[in-house]
């Protein structure tokens, strides 16, 4: 028996995509998963492919950007299952690709609600219900590699990504005394619909540019490189690997180390240039303090 047997996952986003591949891969290590997703139909799809896998599933349809749903979510997986143990901050939208000028409050708004939000309002639901039962918890938060550099025509969908890898990373220290283990997931392409995210998108949130709009040279080329990208299946058995051995950070593209290195060392090469300022000459010594006691 290992250490995820017998335990329940909450996964947003669970019904395709990575979602789907990480409730796979957790089910086949005799967890019982419980799906929230916003779209019912494809729910009733993958919750009938992972019983026919003899997966524990519970299907909840949910919009992650509205606080109740989470918590229906939590009533019914503790009505089912007795306790969760796991979260998986999976569900989110890509934006539409475009300049500052293209990119309208509208975009912002859905993007920030689903991206950041969604992940805020899961783990405010699910982290107390893992204090309370005392036993192994995780959270897994699933950024992107938009969340280690700054992509360009991509601003608010980087900003949550971003914005996911330092809240996971406070997190960690946080609800470590907990016996609550984080980690943040951070894939490159991998073959989903995220492309297609407008499918989902609140007619209220919509412009009339975007109902009509022909898929423009760059999503073309996004739709080809996602085509390609890697599997769900490989990133849900990744996840397995990496919460295992404890990991913060989950990498599944090796390929982007040289690119995310390079940030690293712009940032380092910054620091070398500050410490050689005779403005900052004071600060040199003064305590390092990462938070407040």
């Amino acid at each position: 028996m290992n250490q995820f047997s017998g335990k329940t996952v909450v996964i947003s986003g669970g019904a395709e995509g990575i979602g789907f591949g990480i409730a796979r891969a957790m089910g086949k290590q005799g967890m019982n998963v419980v799906l929230g997703d916003i779209d019912a139909n494809q729910l009733d799809i993958a919750k009938t492919k992972l019983v026919s896998e003899g997966i524990n599933v519970l299907a909840v349809q949910m919009d992650v950007t509205n606080l109740s749903q989470w918590q229906n979510v939590a009533d019914k997986a503790i009505e089912r299952f007795g306790k969760i143990h796991m979260l998986v901050n999976n569900a989110g939208v890509g934006s539409n690709p475009g300049t500052i000028e293209q990119t309208d409050n509208k975009d912002w708004s859905w993007v920030l609600d689903v991206n950041l939000m969604g992940v805020i309002y899961g783990t405010q639901t699910m982290v107390p219900l893992m204090k309370q039962h005392g036993e192994q918890g995780w959270l897994i938060n699933v950024a992107s590699m938009a969340g280690m550099m700054g992509v360009p025509t991509s601003g608010a969908y980087t900003a949550t990504k971003v914005a996911v890898v330092g809240m996971s990373e406070s997190w960690y220290a946080e609800l470590k005394p907990h016996n609550i283990q984080v980690s943040v997931l951070c894939p490159a392409f991998v073959k989903t619909r995220i492309n297609l995210s407008t499918r989902n998108k609140p007619s209220e949130l919509k412009s009339e540019k975007e109902d009509n709009a022909q898929p423009s040279a760059a999503a073309q080329h996004i739709q080809k490189v996602i085509d390609n990208g890697l599997s769900p299946a490989i990133v849900g058995d990744r996840v397995v690997e990496a919460v295992s051995n404890k990991e913060l950070y989950i990498f599944t593209h090796p390929n982007y180390r040289k690119v995310v290195q390079q940030r690293f060392k712009a940032i380092d090469d910054a620091f070398a240039r500050s410490e050689s300022s005779p403005l900052l000459a004071s600060v040199l010594d003064e305590e390092v303090v990462i938070y407040a006691k």
